[in-house]
């Protein structure tokens, strides 16, 4: 079998990335478009280069001249973004992935960790809660910032006995890593059924499925709005985060907590304006250019 992989050149690598994986890419690496060495980063970085090309691989039936209009529609360089198309063999993606992937620590250092951990690695941190992740072919796996500013603030945050609805679940890493941290209940929903088979199989091999619910939006928007939830997680696009804020503020019990990301620092005031008439904000977290906006459900809005 062959895939279709489409080369995006863009100021926003990072953002070329997350629009890509949310259209379906089924793995996304970046290259250089020069020829410049990145040399030992600091701890905590992850340098790119100056001109970074962004490839995402997809399967040969996606329509990708759709994919260009949404990546022109949501990137900020959109009248600059360069477009190349090729035709790349077959490769097994997902253990190309695992062969490489190291486990990740979430939280602070005077308490027990969240890890994310690949198959084939353990942990020995004493007391850490630890989520054991396949991806397969859906986004998260913890190394992008904006998965990664979600983490630790589930890892911050004391999620015992709470409902969470995680929407845009990609690979379920935040619902389940929600019901490992104490979390009673999680629906985990998104637009991709790859994405729902991912957290399903990721839920199962974390044994926390029986505490889980997939559905499709379709199925999601079905359900009874009473059905309101103590924690928020959307980890998607500064656009879909901003159109779904009434929907979203509506499932959320008053005094709950809504997390956001997926949005660069840049656009982090239009979408806290967008939840404004239902939340009071914390301090925005910042990791790289991106930005993980949080707030607690006003007890009546504004």
């Amino acid at each position: 079998m062959s895939w279709t992989e489409l080369l995006v050149t863009s100021r926003y690598p990072d953002f070329a990335e997350e629009a890509l994986l949310a259209q379906g890419a089924v793995s996304v690496t970046m290259t250089d478009a020069g020829d410049e060495p990145v040399l030992e980063p600091a701890p905590g970085a992850t340098p790119l280069w100056q001109h970074t090309i962004t490839r995402g691989l997809f399967h040969p039936e996606v329509d990708l001249e759709q994919v260009r209009g949404v990546l022109r529609e949501l990137l900020p360089d959109s009248a600059e973004l360069v477009f190349e198309q090729r035709r790349v063999e077959d490769k097994d993606w997902i253990n190309a992935w695992l062969q490489h992937a190291k486990p990740m620590r979430f939280g602070t250092a005077d308490a027990p960790g969240l890890w994310i951990c690949p198959s084939g690695h353990r942990i020995e941190e004493a007391a850490a809660t630890v989520v054991q992740l396949d991806p397969g072919l859906a986004f998260g796996t913890g190394t992008h910032p904006s998965t990664a500013l979600c983490l630790q603030w589930l890892a911050e945050h004391d999620l015992a006995g709470k409902k969470v609805l995680d929407y845009g679940c990609g690979s379920g890493i935040l619902a389940i890593a929600a019901l490992k941290r104490g979390a009673v209940h999680a629906d985990a929903v998104d637009i991709d059924p790859q994405a729902l088979t991912a957290t399903l199989g990721n839920a199962q091999l974390n044994d926390v499925d029986g505490r889980l619910r997939c559905a499709s939006v379709a199925q999601f928007t079905e359900q009874a709005v009473d059905e309101a939830v103590d924690i928020v997680l959307a980890n998607i696009l500064a656009k879909p985060l901003m159109q779904l804020a009434p929907m979203l503020a509506q499932r959320l019990r008053p005094g709950g907590h809504i997390v956001l990301a997926g949005v660069l620092q840049s656009q982090a005031d239009e979408v806290r304006s967008a939840y404004a008439p239902w939340f009071d904000f914390d301090q925005d977290g910042l990791r790289e250019d991106w930005a993980r906006i949080s707030g607690t459900r006003c007890v009546t809005d504004s």
